[in-house]
């Protein structure tokens, strides 16, 4: 088949749309990824900012089941291009990976920019194109695809397209969900965006916001809806976010949703037992003050101090006015109030975007044939710890495969 009767759109130059590209140009396509920005993978770079977290290293049942209600969905993409194959991928890029305690897999380098520039070298040797600053508006009535551009209204064809627009999330990167509407038009189900991976509003009294806000509570528990995620919380201006924040993410918006607000529990020293806790609140303080005694006994930060003391005056009272069992059960069953999320601008991701079952095994959308999306902009979430960028990358090569089989079936 001519690289003529393979020519293909690539729509967004997020990781789910290179690596599509890259897949399609493997299998003899004609490629051109098009973007509405100036530059490629701006929130991939965005992410390698405080160390690139490409995937995990848990046994993949137990990494498959991070993806909860949509793991059925991308199973097949995952086990595909597991995360032992992205790991081979960024080293034929020149970019080893390495475990890190958490189990987490991060390049060498710990950073994106390096892997981005080796991939983009190696998908222009393999002819991809780019074309930068191209907003896709739809199809025009013969089925070509339309784009805004610098210098005006540009009509492409194409044998196949994939769409790999991202999500809704840190929308000045480029992934401002504006597609939804095109997609919405030609009777394509969306599910609303929602803020995942995101923290969450508190009514913090101006003492507390002010004194701690950016202080992190580390070695924490959060404890809601029968989960228990150890980790850590940052305070914020206007509530909290953070690692063990983002994990619950999911569970706590859906709560307030539900009912207006969610309260879930802080453990502030999940290692000691209410008896160990106790046993060191009774004994002999001398002169010191219960700071003092919370500081050195039991080794508290002064914000996870100063968390004790707004849930006491929270509850009409002084934090010195508890016994030793009352303080000792309030430090590790801190309840906070969250009653809004902090919003898709600060988000880390987005859940919602197409609904799963609008697309079929190849992720072809099957209300418009010839038509493949990938990555965010499809209706999964997952938790921080590199489970977002494997699914999104895992898409991508089913999308380009799933293209190069139909355009086979099609054209061969």
């Amino acid at each position: 088949m001519s690289s003529i009767a393979k020519n293909v759109a690539v729509i967004g130059a997020g990781p789910s749309g290179l690596m599509a590209a890259e897949v399609l140009a493997e299998g003899g396509a004609a490629v051109t990824v098009y973007d509405a920005m100036p530059s490629v993978a701006r929130k991939f770079l965005m992410a390698g900012r405080g160390g690139l977290n490409l995937t995990h290293s848990e046994e993949l049942p137990a990494f498959l089941s991070r993806y909860r209600e949509a793991a059925p969905f991308l199973e097949a993409a995952v086990s595909a291009f597991p995360p032992q194959h992205l790991r081979d991928w960024c080293e034929t890029l020149g970019e080893p990976t390495f475990v890190g305690s958490s189990g987490r897999v991060f390049p060498k380098s710990f950073k994106a920019s390096p892997l981005l520039r080796a991939w983009l070298h190696r998908l222009d040797r393999q002819g991809v194109r780019l074309a930068l600053r191209h907003r896709w508006t739809g199809w025009d009535g013969q089925g070509r695809l339309l784009f805004e551009t610098p210098h005006g209204l540009r009509v492409v064809e194409a044998n196949a397209t994939v769409l790999g627009l991202g999500g809704a999330s840190w929308p000045r990167l480029g992934s401002d969900g504006r597609w939804t509407n095109i997609l919405a038009n030609e009777g394509v189900a969306i599910t609303k965006f929602r803020p995942a991976n995101c923290g969450f509003t508190v009514a913090w009294s101006e003492i507390f916001r002010d004194r701690f806000e950016g202080q992190p509570l580390k070695g924490i528990a959060l404890l809601f809806g029968g989960r228990i995620v150890r980790g850590e919380a940052v305070i914020t201006r206007e509530g909290i976010e953070g690692g063990a924040v983002y994990a619950l993410s999911s569970e706590l918006r859906e709560a307030i949703a539900a009912s207006g607000e969610a309260t879930p529990q802080i453990a502030l020293r999940p290692d000691l037992t209410t008896r160990d806790l106790v046993a060191r609140l009774s004994a002999p303080r001398g002169k010191q003050s219960l700071s003092n005694v919370l500081r050195k006994s039991l080794q508290l930060s002064p914000v996870a101090i100063g968390l004790l003391q707004e849930a006491a005056i929270n509850a009409g009272r002084q934090l010195a006015s508890f016994g030793a069992d009352e303080l000792a059960a309030l430090v590790n069953a801190v309840s906070v109030k969250l009653t809004a999320t902090s919003g898709l601008s600060r988000a880390i991701s987005s859940a919602g975007g197409i609904a799963l079952d609008e697309l079929d095994t190849a992720y072809m959308i099957k209300r418009l044939p010839g038509v493949f999306a990938a990555g965010e902009m499809l209706d999964w979430e997952a938790p921080t710890g590199g489970y977002l960028l494997q699914a999104s990358f895992a898409t991508g090569v089913a999308a380009g495969r799933g293209v190069l089989r139909w355009l086979n079936r099609r054209m061969g």
